[in-house]
């Protein structure tokens, strides 16, 4: 059902060579690009009609309006299961407390008498929150969206999900129920790339936002692509993926079981392992098949993403070599699942987000840990961060200057300038001056 891959023996090769060698989903943003881009310049010419005439299209119901009535959310919490109430209430809960400590304060460094930098942090003005509709419902996508972009203090925030038949061409339900828990009353009906491009653009229902995140699918990402330079975006996500690095003491229940809890969302979705338990592989492997057997989603989504390129066991020879493996991987997801995890944890330094031992598995960081779900994909954990508070602020330097602490500094800069050959950045101080650049320190 999974294959795999063994690095043992030979030493790892580094960098590029050794990422070449695990395994990853074909997922190729810059083909589906030149398929968005009739779609995102119809949005931007037509408005609304376009989003009408692509709800139908795509999602198969024509659309009165683009804009979710304030009744509709009304009625959708009003009908929400208690019992999902609660435990949507319980993640918003968790993740406040978690966001709440990310914000960022003003900060002001005296660099010399009369001198001074101040950093400002000042949210974006207005984002446009994506909320998946697509093989499942993901009204956690909500809560991980619009958690960090409130505590950040994002004034205006809209939130846009496809459209679905079923439901008289409004988002489903409970995405609708957890907009109207969160006090977020502006929803859209649009998905995919007709959602980025209306916000990116603005139509006659919706303004233009500075910003969009949320997960989706490669529409979703080729589409963001397309925007990057004209809004701002948090990631192109790629298909979902989870690492779990294991030794023998590892319970091989626990771990088939996470292995398929990130296969169900979709057939291009990773599942790897990293052991060096040659025992601990062969009864994951043994696991998977019972546990596949007996859950949903079999032949459509979990088995072609096990059996996919894309997950493996890969086999080394020691937990030092299976971080190096992890490292260069760089999973959205990693688990941890060895002797003394937290210390083996602390040593990596690619990832997404990391989970520590069998009762910390990546079901709990998708709904009530407290942490963000919205995770850098495809190896992009080397250089990117999850969704935080952090995303929604820009950080402003705000310079006051005296006389005196210019002129202490005054033929530095003038040095400088003329260095670069640029000589009327050097002019602009002496110009302050009287044409004479004092001596300074």
């Amino acid at each position: 059902m999974i294959s795999r891959i063994d690095l043992r023996g030979d030493a790892l090769p580094e960098g590029p060579a050794l990422r070449d060698l695990l395994p990853r989903a074909d997922f190729d943003v810059a083909a589906a690009l030149d398929k968005v881009r009739p779609i995102c310049e119809a949005v931007h010419h037509r408005g609304d009609a376009a989003l009408i005439d692509f709800a139908e299209k795509f999602d198969g119901v024509r659309l009165e309006q683009v804009r979710v009535p304030a009744e509709a959310l009304d009625k959708a919490l009003k009908e929400l299961d208690p019992a999902v109430r609660a435990a949507l209430e319980e993640s918003i809960r968790r993740a406040r407390l978690v966001h709440r400590e990310q914000r960022r304060t003003t900060h002001t460094t005296q660099v010399v008498p009369g001198g001074s930098v101040t950093e400002k942090w000042l949210p974006v003005d207005r984002v446009g929150l994506y909320a998946p509709g697509g093989r499942s419902v993901y009204p956690s996508s909500v809560v991980m969206n619009v958690v960090p972009a409130q505590e950040a203090g994002v004034e205006s925030i809209a939130l846009a999900s496809p459209a679905q038949a079923e439901f008289g061409g409004l988002p489903h339900p409970t995405i609708l129920a957890a907009c109207a828990l969160l006090g977020v009353d502006e929803v859209y009906a649009a998905g995919g790339a007709t959602a980025v491009a209306m916000f990116a653009y603005g139509t006659e229902s919706c303004p233009p936002a500075d910003m969009v995140t949320g997960p989706g699918n490669i529409w979703v990402a080729a589409a963001k692509r397309y925007f990057t330079g004209k809004i701002g975006i948090d990631a192109e996500a790629g298909p979902t993926e989870i690492a779990v690095l294991a030794d023998e003491t590892a319970d091989p229940v626990h771990v088939a079981s996470d292995l398929i809890s990130q296969a169900e969302h979709d057939p291009l979705a990773a599942a790897v392992l990293v052991t060096d338990s040659v025992a601990l592989a062969d009864a994951v492997e043994k696991e998977l098949e019972p546990q596949v057997a007996a859950t949903k989603h079999i032949e459509d989504r979990i088995v072609p993403a096990l059996k996919g390129r894309q997950s493996a066991i890969v086999l080394v020879d020691g937990i030092d070599e299976g971080l190096r493996v992890v490292d260069a991987y760089g999973a959205e997801h990693l688990e941890i699942q060895t002797a003394d995890a937290a210390a083996v944890a602390d040593r990596v330094r690619n990832a997404g987000a990391i989970f520590i031992g069998p009762w910390a598995p990546v079901s709990l960081g998708d709904y009530a840990a407290g942490s963000n779900h919205v995770l850098p994909t495809g190896g992009c954990a080397c250089h990117s961060s999850g969704l935080s508070v952090q995303s929604f602020l820009r950080g402003i330097h705000i310079v006051d200057y005296t006389r005196d602490a210019l002129a202490e500094v005054a033929h530095h800069v003038v040095t400088l300038a003329e260095a670069e050959d640029l000589p009327a950045h050097g002019a602009a101080i002496k110009a302050r001056f009287g044409w004479k650049v004092p001596e300074g320190k």
